[in-house]
């Protein structure tokens, strides 16, 4: 006698059941990776005081107890955010002065700039506002006047071998570096001519400019003091 076995076609097996997609949890330093580039681009587009912990919060996925967790709040994540960048710039201008030729180290110098801010544009709209706290690593006008003592030592070299008075390279090294500095800001919105012709520009002026140089320059004008 046959026995027929029922089967309960609402049951399945282990294999037969969808799987669901698992959610890769992210190591503590992967979140804070996150957390930096989300900062870094809210940042950049609204500044400090637009942006809140909360947008911070849900653009991640995550609760705004865990933006404090690892930064302490906003201005933690900012600090951090900015102090990054300004190594940044600073490493890439005086890692590419490599030239042994004054003027071409001024190339090197300004292609540096350059380079960062069409690289990383958030980076330096961030840089260039006022910060609304203190950082470790200063402000932007501080970072250039460490980028010009970098220059300062090319520039008082070269016054030197002119017979010019090498107590004057400072002065002229923030003015270069200002230069530079401010054509970049102007150069980060409108990106108009291209990288290399700006580059080009700005050499020429200041090449040309010291080339020309008067070891004592004078005032034309009435005004004296």
């Amino acid at each position: 006698m046959m026995v027929a076995v029922a089967t309960d076609s609402s049951s399945t097996s282990s294999n037969d059941k969808p799987r669901r997609a698992r959610r890769t949890r992210m190591t503590g330093a992967e979140r804070r990776q996150q957390l930096l580039e989300i900062g870094r681009t809210l940042f950049a587009e609204k500044g400090f005081e637009g942006t809140s912990v909360e947008e911070i919060a849900a653009k991640a996925g995550v609760s705004k107890p865990v933006v404090y967790e690892h930064f302490g709040g906003k201005e933690g994540l900012y600090a951090v955010v900015v102090d990054r960048e300004m190594r940044r710039l600073l490493d890439m201008v005086t890692g590419s002065l490599t030239a042994g030729h004054p003027r071409e180290l001024c190339e090197q110098a300004a292609f540096a700039l350059l380079d960062y801010i069409e690289e990383y544009t958030d980076g330096f709209r961030i840089l260039v506002r006022d910060s609304p706290i203190p950082q470790s690593t200063g402000s932007f006008a501080s970072l250039i006047s460490d980028i010009a003592t970098q220059v300062e030592d090319i520039l008082g070299r070269e016054f030197k071998s002119r017979g010019f008075d090498s107590k004057l390279a400072p002065l002229y090294a923030q003015a270069l570096v200002g230069m530079v500095a401010l054509t970049g800001q102007w150069w980060l919105d409108v990106r108009k001519p291209r990288k290399s012709e700006v580059a080009a520009h700005l050499v020429n002026l200041a090449w040309h400019g010291l080339d020309g140089l008067e070891q004592k320059p004078r005032l034309i004008g009435h005004r004296k003091n």
